[in-house]
Order: C-alpha cells, then structure tokens, then sequence
C-alpha cells in the first residue's frame, strides 16, 4: 500500500542547518525512510517564516530562490532515488521506475509580493502548491488566529487573483493556516478542488488551525481534501503527538465529511514534540491503527494516497 504525504519541512531544515543530507539524516524524513515506509509521493514544502525574514531585513525572492535552489541541488545529488514531480503522468511513470516523486510546494505566499507573474515563473521551476498564508498577514490574506475579527476576514483582492491564477496554471490551493474567511472565500471562488494539506478537526481539538464540521463538509463537496495533521497540539492535550488521538481525528472527519476528504499531511520536520509516528518510515503504525478500528482496506488506501493521488490528476496540469 502506497502512501502520499501532503507536507513536511524537511527541506526547510536542509537549508538552514546545512548540516545533512535528504538522502539519510536525523530528521524524520530522508529518501531511507521514505523507501522504507513504500513512499509514492512526498510535497516538500518551501516554508518562509515571513516575520522572521523581515527581522533579517532579507529580500523574500532572493530568499526564496536560493531556497529553491538547495531542493535542486538534494534532487540532483539523489536522482536515482528522487525526481521532481508535477502532475499525475509524472507520479505514474516516477513508480513505474521505483522512483520517488518529489512535488515542490511553499507555505507562506509573501514570496509573490502583488506580483501575479512570479506565480508563472515559479510554475515554470517546478512549484505545484502553494500553502496561501502562514501565521501572518501577507499579500493574499490573513491567517488563523484567535481573534474572531481576525478570523473572519477574506482574501485581499490580490488573493482573489491568485486563486484564479493558480486554477490557470494548475497548481493546488492550500487552505491550511488560512483565516476562516479567507477559507470561505476559496471554497467560493477556485473552480478547482481546495486541499488543507496539514489540518485536523476542530470538534475534536478546538483550535483554529484545524477545521470546523462546516469547513470539512464544504472542503468535501468541492472535491477537496485535508491531510491528517502530526502536530500533538493539533491532535489533541499534551507534547505527545498519539496515534490514538489520529485514529479519533480520523474517524470523526468519515463520519462528518466522507472518506473521500481524508488524506495525510504530517507535517514532519515542522513539529515538535514527543512523536509515536516519529518519522515517514513508520507509517505502517497508522495503518495497522487503521485497520484495527475497523477502516476497511479500500478506505485505508484512500486515506494513504488515493485521494491525493485524485486530487494530483484533477488540479496540475
């Protein structure tokens, strides 16, 4: 059974560390663990920490380019292993050769700066996802938060665009860290299927980067998907990320929203914590969790990459 995984930030401490290596090191996700753990696909995401930027007085292009050009670099060191990804033709033929597929994503749209030709350049590099905002405000719209005003405010007229744009292009909107508001407005306006590539349920874990009953059923109907979050604190109480607390997520998003909306989206190497699921390669202890709560195999398989697999096929071109 294959599994497709919609977010990790490995790259991200590839970069900024430069200490190791995407083909084995001491994070949860390497090329090793993702062969061990039978990987179809994994998004590795760009994330820019836009606060954090600016603190540096960096310029976010620049920035991003040079980012960009790390994730290069690891593919063409491990190309007999690993190889850039961009649409469902590519996934299919990567597994045919016992490849890895590798789909580049960013998580924090800043990097576009009111630029809606950036959105072709970077298409053109590769990108195929883009996670609209992180924990702040940006050019696109507002993040979650706890403030209800706050939450309650849509996309900006450049967002608007963008979405629009990405439907253009074929590229996957990400909804995850994005404002209620902003998620209602994408769920309104792409003509495309949303995914929120790393997010979990509110009902179960009230906090707001998850999602209400709502949001899922409507992320559902639009033919969308979520991506079963790691973080301990989207989960549930405590610094344990629990298969246990994942099997309850689970189970309450089939029942709110369908099976079809269910997807994997750890978010390895961006969150912290105790991990039962400590890296990609341990995979198979979710499923087997799966299994043993009565999920039957079809829907386990979709869990683990068929609906990612439809929502490749159906938005990148």
């Amino acid at each position: 059974m294959g599994i497709i995984d919609l977010h990790c930030d490995t790259i991200k401490k590839i970069y900024e560390l430069q200490e190791e290596s995407l083909y084995e090191n001491s994070y949860s996700v390497d090329i090793k663990k993702l062969i061990h753990g039978k990987v179809d696909a994994q998004f590795f995401a760009m994330f820019l920490n836009k606060a954090w930027i600016e603190e540096q007085k960096l310029d976010i292009y620049k920035y991003t380019k040079e980012f960009y050009k790390v994730f290069v670099k690891e593919l063409e060191e491990n190309q007999e292993y690993i190889k850039l990804a961009k649409n469902d033709s590519d996934v299919k033929a990567n597994r045919e050769k016992g490849i890895l597929s590798a789909f580049l994503t960013i998580e924090e749209g800043h990097f576009l700066e009111d630029k809606i030709e950036r959105l072709e350049e970077f298409y053109e590099l590769g990108l195929r996802l883009i996670t609209l905002t992180w924990n702040y405000e940006n050019c696109i719209g507002y993040p979650n938060s706890y403030d209800k005003n706050d939450m309650k405010k849509g996309l900006k007229n450049f967002g608007f665009q963008v979405v629009e744009k990405m439907n253009e292009l074929g590229m996957i909107i990400d909804v995850s860290h994005l404002s209620d508001g902003g998620f209602y407005d994408c769920i309104k306006h792409s003509k495309k299927p949303v995914i929120a590539s790393h997010s979990n349920a509110r009902a179960i874990t009230n906090v707001p980067r998850n999602l209400t009953d709502e949001m899922m059923s409507l992320l559902a109907d639009k033919g969308g998907i979520m991506g079963l979050n790691f973080c301990p604190h989207f989960l549930g109480e405590g610094e344990t990320s629990k298969v246990e607390d994942m099997i309850r997520h689970t189970k309450h998003i089939k029942n709110k929203a369908g099976i079809d909306v269910l997807a994997l989206g750890t978010d390895f190497d961006g969150i912290d914590g105790e991990l039962e699921i400590s890296n990609i390669g341990e995979m198979n202890k979710l499923l087997i969790a799966l299994d043993r709560a009565g999920f039957k195999t079809n829907e386990i398989e979709k869990i683990s990459y068929l609906n990612a697999e439809r929502i490749i096929e159906e938005c990148l071109n």
